[in-house]
């Protein structure tokens, strides 16, 4: 199989995967779905102590659940996220804090978060909590993970996650949650949104 087939493939595979998430929102919200709660979030960071609290007021943070080693979906969501702020102007840059919340507490230390996040730029946050914190970051926040066995593999496991993105304020408050893409339209088109609206 050629290069250019088994990108063919691969791509053909996040786009089915898009369309069977944005299905199944649309049928989670014809059955009454309602958005996550969200709330406050305090946790070690690669900054220190991250608390949504400490936002300004005009702040939003852009809050993805991933981990490390994470093989396609985590790095594409994180570029996403930094081609994004490429596009924003100055001000509306310095309004909008880049995180990512580690569910891989097991491995992802805030050492290997200092290291990982710093291949997406200096404003980018890692964070992570003991498995108590995350589990009830994660039920407010409609987010689930799971471990899987990854066999002889070196890793010797993965993760399956949700990989939505979410606009969150500093009281927690949901301002948009973005469905998983690849490319950066649907979280520019959002952020903006937000900034119309504040």
């Amino acid at each position: 199989m050629s290069r250019g087939q088994r990108l063919g493939m691969a791509l053909s595979a996040v786009a089915l995967i898009i369309a069977l998430t944005l299905i199944w929102l649309q049928r989670l919200n014809e059955d009454g779905y309602e958005t996550p709660s969200g709330g406050p979030i305090t946790l070690a960071s690669t900054q220190g102590e991250f608390s949504l609290s400490d936002l300004e007021d005009d702040q939003v943070a852009v809050l993805a659940f991933g981990y490390t080693h994470c093989p396609d979906v985590c790095p594409l969501s994180l570029s996403v996220m930094r081609q994004t702020l490429a596009r924003l102007d100055e001000s509306e840059r310095k309004r909008v804090v880049p995180v990512m919340i580690s569910v891989d507490p097991e491995r992802d230390d805030i050492e290997r978060l200092k290291e990982y996040m710093g291949f997406f730029g200096s404003d980018f946050i890692g964070a992570t909590g003991n498995q108590e914190q995350l589990e009830d970051i994660a039920e407010r926040y409609g987010v689930f993970w799971r471990k899987v066995d990854a066999g002889d593999s070196a890793m010797g496991y993965t993760v399956d996650h949700s990989a939505s993105l979410f606009i969150i304020d500093n009281e927690g408050d949901i301002l948009k949650q973005v469905v998983y893409s690849p490319v950066p339209q649907a979280l520019t088109s959002a952020l903006e949104q937000v900034f119309s609206e504040s």
